[in-house]
C-alpha cells in the first residue's frame, strides 16, 4: 500500500476508512504528509484520534460515509489531495467488537451497521422484508446458492417472533443449508456477509466514488483501493479499468499500477489471516 501511494511525495492523503489508523500511521510516519481521515464509525473515529494524536494537526479526522468525499474535501477546503486510500468492508475491529453484531461468534444483538447513529438495524430489516426479496439479496450479496431455503426459513422463524441476535439467525441458516457432507465454513457465512452488505449499502455508490476521488486526485496522485470480497473487487476492478480508458475532456484518465491485484504474501497471511481475501489495486492520476 505504501509503495503504490508513496506518502514520501508529501502533500494531503486522505484514508477513506480510517479504521484504528493502521494505514494512516503508514501514510504519516515519513513526516512528509498531512492526512484526512474518514470512517462512518464513531467508535473507530475515537480510537483513531488516540492512536494518531502523536501527528498532531497533521490529522484532520471525520465523521462521514466515503463516499461523501466530495463535501468532506469542500467542507475542508480542499481542491486536489496526493493520493487518497480507501480499505472497504467490514475492520477487524467491527469484527471482533462486542455488541456490534457482524459476527455469529458470539450471541449478541443483530445490528451490523458500521455507522449506529443512523439508519434500520439487520434485524429490523429482515423483519419487515419479503421471502423474494432476501433470497435475492442473500443470493446476489453472498453468492449463497442455497438463498431460497434460507430466506424461507428465516420468514418462517420470523413468524413465531422477531429475530434479534446473531445467535438465532445463525442456527436458523445452519438449519436451512445443512449439508451432510463436511464444508469448509460455517453455512451461516454467505448470509451474514450479505445481510452486512446490505445494512451498510457496501456496494451503493462504490463506483461513483471511485470516480469523484480521482476526479480529487492531482496530477500525478494515487488512489489505492482494497477489497475483501470478489463483489467490491469486481467494482473497484472494472471501475479503474474505465477510468484508465482514454476519455473525454474533463473525465479524469488515470493509469493503472496494477495489472493483477496485490494479494497478501503466505507470511502476512500467517499473521493475520483476515488478509486472505485482500486484494490491493491502485491508480495514478495522468
Amino acid at each position: 500500500m505504501r509503495a503504490l501511494l508513496q506518502p514520501e511525495r508529501g502533500g494531503i492523503f486522505v484514508d477513506c476508512t480510517v479504521g484504528l489508523g493502521g494505514h494512516a500511521r503508514i501514510l504519516l510516519d515519513d513526516g512528509a504528509a498531512r492526512l484526512i481521515g474518514i470512517d462512518r464509525d464513531t467508535d473507530a473515529l475515537a480510537l483513531a484520534r488516540q492512536s494518531l494524536a502523536r501527528f498532531g494537526d497533521r490529522v484532520t479526522l471525520v465523521h462521514a460515509d466515503y463516499r461523501d468525499i466530495d463535501a468532506v474535501l469542500d467542507a475542508q477546503g480542499v481542491k486536489e489531495v496526493s493520493g487518497l486510500l480507501a480499505d472497504l468492508g467490514v475492520s477487524s475491529m467491527q469484527l471482533d467488537a462486542e455488541g456490534r453484531g457482524f459476527s455469529f461468534r458470539r450471541d449478541e444483538p443483530l445490528d451490523m451497521r458500521m455507522d449506529r447513529s443512523r439508519g434500520e438495524t439487520a434485524a429490523e430489516l429482515i423483519d419487515r422484508v419479503d421471502e423474494k426479496e432476501l433470497a435475492d439479496l442473500i443470493y446476489e450479496f453472498g453468492e449463497e446458492r442455497r438463498s431460497r431455503q434460507v430466506a424461507r426459513a428465516i420468514v418462517a422463524a420470523r413468524e413465531h417472533g422477531r429475530i434479534e441476535t446473531t445467535g438465532r439467525l445463525a442456527e436458523i441458516v445452519r438449519r436451512a443449508v445443512a449439508a451432510r457432507t463436511r464444508q469448509r465454513i460455517d453455512p451461516a457465512t454467505r448470509t451474514f456477509q450479505a445481510l452486512r452488505i446490505w445494512v451498510n449499502r457496501e456496494l451503493d455508490g462504490l463506483d461513483s466514488f471511485i470516480g469523484s476521488a480521482a476526479r480529487r486526485l492531482q496530477p500525478g496522485g494515487r488512489i489505492a483501493l482494497i477489497a475483501f470480497h470478489s463483489l467490491e473487487d469486481r467494482v473497484v476492478k472494472h471501475t479503474l479499468r474505465d477510468l484508465s480508458r482514454p476519455a473525454s475532456p474533463g473525465v479524469p484518465v488515470l493509469k493503472l499500477l496494477t495489472k493483477h491485484p496485490i494479494v497478501a504474501s503466505d507470511a502476512e497471511a500467517a499473521a493475520n489471516p483476515r488478509a486472505r481475501s485482500a486484494k490491493l489495486r491502485g491508480a495514478v492520476r495522468v
